[in-house]
């Protein structure tokens, strides 16, 4: 779960900032584009703090974090869908990726809480 887990974040943050780069730099684009940009980076960067985790507890709380960044992406993303017609398939990909993550967030969340109940 854990790789499966890392390879998606990756993936999804690798993938918002490749996005980013096609966006049209304009004004009224920049604020959203660096947005985007900070929460995807957050979510690797969070993720690969959780994997040095001392605890569960701490990889729990680590992992919401990034749980957190993942649906705040997928919130920029559905901006950037309503403003920028001309890339709405991989906007929908990018959603659909974050989605996905996100629901693997959840489920390594709760595998460790069962884990650490045992």
């Amino acid at each position: 779960m854990k790789n499966e887990l890392l390879d998606r974040t990756k993936r999804f943050a690798l993938d918002c900032w490749l996005f980013c780069f096609k966006v049209p730099k304009s004004r009224e684009y920049n604020a959203f584009v660096n947005q985007l940009i900070r929460s995807s980076s957050s979510v690797g960067a969070n993720y690969r703090a959780s994997q040095r985790a001392k605890s569960t507890a701490d990889f729990i709380n680590k992992l919401k974090i990034v749980e957190e960044e993942v649906d705040e992406s997928v919130y920029w993303l559905e901006i950037f869908e309503e403003i920028l017609s001309q890339h709405s398939e991989e906007i929908v990909k990018l959603k659909k990726e974050g989605r996905e993550l996100l629901a693997t967030t959840v489920a390594s969340i709760n595998t460790a809480k069962r884990n650490n109940n045992k």
